[in-house]
């Protein structure tokens, strides 16, 4: 039973009850959250006191009063009656929440029960979610920031599946346009340089030692034989190079346990009519006009701080026409609801591709844009420079080869995506306790450590764990959060926040660390052994799965 859920029920009627009683024009949102302090209670609201701002003759404490015997009241009636010891008020206007030692201990059987599967929901409902992420130009490696969005975008959608939605993961090949021309251009100069030939490199051209690499390959291929260089060849050029890069790239993705369903080309894009259906589309909606020679969006009609140019002058389409036919694209093929993962340097595109979205008739709620924001290294507590063209730069596979795909993975999560991560790279390779993978880690392998004497002492024991007799505070302060796993599994789901899958992992491990630091499991006493050994499968169990979210790996020994 969801109790959460029946809990926010109540709490939103005797929030109505409340604006009944004391004449109340409108109320704030009512929710219960999991307060930083656990020993205050398992769940509280401030919600009185939000009422009471600003509203002379209400007194919080009243009110506050008045929401919890209002929930009281209904406890039985939604069938939660059993699992509440207390609701109590608290000044200044507290309503707090005590779950009973019944509830917290039944955590225990219902993790068993469900083998590894406990925290999964069908919140879903099998809606058709698109995440597309990454996306990064085939024009070189993957980069740090390349590295924290595979991390996020790979971790959400194993969220996702695991709360009840059909995920596909989509990566956009924008594999046309001038950065592929220049891209083509640096490896013919480094060709020609090979060759002892001389051709002048690209002033904005790339210079990272890959483009060396890529040049060594045409080299090998053709023998030194393209020469005449025009645009045929440049394509050729252009070609081999996104063909090179593109396969580095899928293998360095491979290799840090992030898979895609499929590669969306631009190129194809352009060729299949389907940018200017989405331009007719929007002239025959009456979005469409022309000034100065070229066709414009109007796309301040629906919230756009100014109209945006789909096709210039000369004929050619600005990438904000391909954009508007990759989304209809995505909605044609039957997704209810389409995830864009974006750097910092898209934030621009939000509003025109939410007018686009808008204006083709899309549901807004059907489309949500997340900027993820920059890592950046640090070594020795400098901060290490990373420029594409430039060829100073720390590419995903070095720091996967460094610190190892685990704590990348872990690292790139720790922070929410909207802030910005330093990557302490000396930290990450520490194996001590204060790198949070390693700590994370250590638990779960001291956790089979603890379990591998199970078989040898079961027989004594009986089969069934009598999880009344797990009363100490350490042993509380565990069931409380193992019993919060599946409100984070959709909480992250809902909210798009997979770092708070790391948040919660090192909260248990803190709490099993204590525990563990406290308390024998292996004892005299066979009745309290079969409870802790009980409680301590249940924490490999929510520990294994947590961290197959997070696609790391669960050590069981260290």
């Amino acid at each position: 039973m969801d109790i959460r859920e029946s809990l926010s029920r109540l709490l939103s009627q005797a929030c109505d009850a409340a604006s009944k009683k004391y004449q109340l024009q409108a109320l704030p949102e009512a929710a219960f959250e999991v307060p930083k302090d656990r020993k205050l209670a398992d769940l509280s609201t401030n919600v009185a006191m939000q009422i009471c701002k600003g509203k002379a003759g209400l007194k919080p404490l009243d009110v506050a009063g008045f929401i919890a015997d209002t929930i009281k009241a209904g406890l039985d009636n939604h069938g939660i009656g059993s699992f509440i010891s207390d609701i109590e008020v608290k000044a200044p206007g507290f309503v707090n929440i005590h779950y009973s030692e019944s509830y917290l201990q039944g955590v225990i059987d219902d993790i068993i029960k469900e083998k590894g599967l406990f925290g999964r929901s069908d919140i879903g409902r099998g809606k058709k979610v698109l995440i597309e992420f990454v996306s990064a130009n085939p024009t070189g490696p993957l980069s740090v920031a390349h590295g924290r969005q595979a991390a996020v975008g790979d971790v959400l959608a194993n969220t996702l599946e695991f709360a009840g939605y059909k995920v596909q993961r989509e990566y956009y090949l924008n594999d046309e346009g001038n950065q592929i021309g220049i891209l083509g251009r640096s490896i013919y100069a480094r060709y020609c340089e090979l060759l002892g030939e001389e051709y002048p490199f690209p002033e904005d051209g790339y210079r990272g030692a890959y483009i060396y690499d890529i040049a060594k390959a045409m080299v090998e291929e053709h023998k030194g034989s393209l020469s005449d260089f025009d645009d045929k060849l440049l394509k050729q050029f252009c070609d081999f190079g996104i063909s090179y890069i593109l396969k580095t790239i899928r293998d360095d993705l491979s290799d840090f346990g992030v898979r895609f369903d499929n590669y969306f080309s631009q190129y194809n894009l352009g060729r299949s009519g389907k940018i200017e259906k989405a331009v007719d589309r929007l002239k025959q909606k009456g979005f469409i006009y022309e000034k100065d020679g070229a066709v414009w969006f109007a796309s301040t009609r629906f919230g756009d701080y100014k109209d945006r140019v789909l096709r210039k002058s000369d004929g050619s389409y600005t990438y904000m026409a391909p954009d508007i036919a990759y989304h209809e694209d995505k909605f044609d093929r039957g997704f209810d609801w389409l995830i864009d993962m974006w750097g910092p340097d898209h934030h621009g595109y939000i509003s025109r591709i939410k007018a686009a979205s808008s204006a083709m008739g899309r549901d807004p709620k059907a489309l949500s844009l997340m900027i993820i924001q920059l890592a950046t290294l640090s070594r020795a507590g400098k901060p290490v420079r990373m420029s594409t063209r430039g060829g100073e730069f720390i590419t995903l596979r070095e720091v996967i080869d460094e610190v190892g795909k685990d704590v990348a993975r872990f690292f790139f999560l720790m922070r929410r995506r909207d802030s910005h991560l330093d990557f302490d790279l000396e930290l990450a390779k520490q194996q001590s306790m204060e790198n949070p993978v390693y700590y994370i880690q250590y638990a779960h392998a001291r956790i089979c450590g603890i379990l591998e004497y199970k078989d040898k002492i079961a027989s004594g024991m009986g089969k069934r764990h009598d999880t009344g007799l797990l009363k100490t505070q350490e042993e509380k302060d565990i069931l409380r959060i193992l019993r919060e796993f599946p409100q984070i599994v959709e909480w992250s789901a809902q909210n798009l926040e997979p770092h708070r899958l790391i948040q919660y992992l090192m909260e248990l491990a803190c709490a099993f660390h204590s525990f563990y630091a406290k308390h024998r499991v292996v004892s005299d006493d066979t009745q309290l052994m079969s409870a802790r050994l009980g409680l301590v499968q249940a924490l490999k169990d929510v520990f294994s799965r947590a961290l197959a979210l997070l696609g790391v790996s669960c050590p069981e020994k260290m």
